[in-house]
């Protein structure tokens, strides 16, 4: 809902969702402006003939690059050990991020909030900031502990790019021109949902076979709420899993991050086109920079509004697991991801988390300090 921030990567099933954007992908701003006024011929219509390259998400820009350096036919093998080896170098690097953000969403404050003005000069309470509570961490763990959990999420992020890569082999999809001329409406929107779909299998599979990686990196993190050592490696962590919970127990909260992801993908690449489509027009001078914005634009967009779903499904994953941040008084038991959804919105707290930086306290959130 990553992607996504997610600078994480698409690759990573937790990055939020914009960085994965659709089948055509998303395009650093900048490519996609440039590269669709020198790839755009004189007098071309549209998307054109030659269209510009799509835009492209943090791991597929990352394949990209691979792929102009490398080649393709006999350097594929090569090509995905690097695309795999890039992308545990981004997702390595934002996990400190990530730590934090999960923290937040459990509910844990360590530190008091602090007294600051908004834009209107009334003051208001902050909570800790990124920076703050990334500091706070290392006063307690020291600089290792800010990537406490990160061996399972580099596993789930190589896995997830292993399992969409296989899936884009096994069901190829062609090459499809853009077309953005009003009289092809219809066979426009046919493309759409043709990559969408294909996109949207793709995703899913990524993201079952994934998440059970996910369930216990989560729980390896959560563990510096109550100073627990239950999950403290990957083996032993399936193992305590399977024997407690079943084999149900590695699939809490995969529903919310399915869901989110559908209705990501469906928004963001149907909202894109209908802009691209009616409000786009091709008379336009920079009609061909302007649509390789829109995608990005749009990702950043509904993936605010998706996430909730990523929220709910992180809960999940940790709640009513036996450490202190999946129990009361930190969260109540949920009996469903649709409980854990109704109690957040009752609270006010469906976006806890979606902010690191300028955290105002609102009237309706509640939250307990440590």
């Amino acid at each position: 809902m990553t992607s996504l921030l997610d600078p994480m990567g698409a690759s990573d099933p937790e990055v939020a969702p914009w960085a994965r954007c659709g089948a055509w992908g998303m395009v650093g701003a900048g490519l996609g402006a440039a590269g669709a006024e020198q790839a755009a011929p004189p007098g071309a219509r549209g998307w054109g003939s030659q269209p510009p390259r799509p835009p492209q998400p943090p791991s597929r820009g990352v394949e990209a690059a691979a792929a102009a350096a490398l080649g393709t036919g006999d350097s594929s093998v090569t090509t995905e050990a690097l695309f795999l080896a890039l992308g545990a170098g981004v997702t390595a690097l934002s996990h400190p991020l990530f730590y934090v953000k999960l923290l937040i969403q459990v509910g844990h404050e360590p530190l008091p909030p602090t007294i600051g003005t908004n834009v209107l000069g009334r003051k208001v309470f902050y909570l800790p900031n990124f920076f703050t509570y990334a500091r706070h961490i290392v006063q307690v763990d020291g600089k290792r502990g800010l990537f406490r959990g990160l061996s399972p999420r580099l596993m789930s992020s190589a896995l997830s790019t292993l399992s969409r890569g296989s899936v884009k082999k096994a069901f190829p999809l062609e090459e499809i021109e853009h077309v953005s001329n009003k009289d092809d409406v219809k066979t426009s929107l046919r493309k759409v949902v043709k990559e969408t779909s294909h996109e949207m299998v793709m995703q899913c599979v990524s993201r079952v076979l994934s998440h059970p990686l996910h369930v216990i990196s989560m729980r390896c993190m959560v563990q510096f709420v109550g100073r627990e050592v239950k999950y403290s490696g990957v083996l032993s962590s399936i193992g305590k899993i399977f024997k407690e919970e079943g084999l149900l127990g590695f699939f809490v909260g995969l529903i919310p991050h399915l869901l989110g992801d559908v209705v990501f993908l469906w928004g963001c690449n149907l909202l894109a086109h209908f802009i691209n489509v009616y409000l786009v027009d091709d008379s336009f001078s920079q009609a061909l920079a302007v649509r390789s914005y829109t995608k990005f634009v749009m990702g950043i967009a509904v993936s605010m509004l998706t996430y909730p779903f990523l929220l709910v499904g992180d809960l999940m994953a940790v709640n009513n697991c036996g450490l202190l941040a999946g129990l009361p008084p930190y969260s109540p038991v949920f009996k469903s991801w649709i409980h854990c959804w109704r109690y957040l919105s009752m609270q006010g707290q469906l976006f806890r988390g979606s902010s690191l930086l300028f955290r105002r306290i609102s009237t309706a959130s509640s939250f307990s300090v440590d």
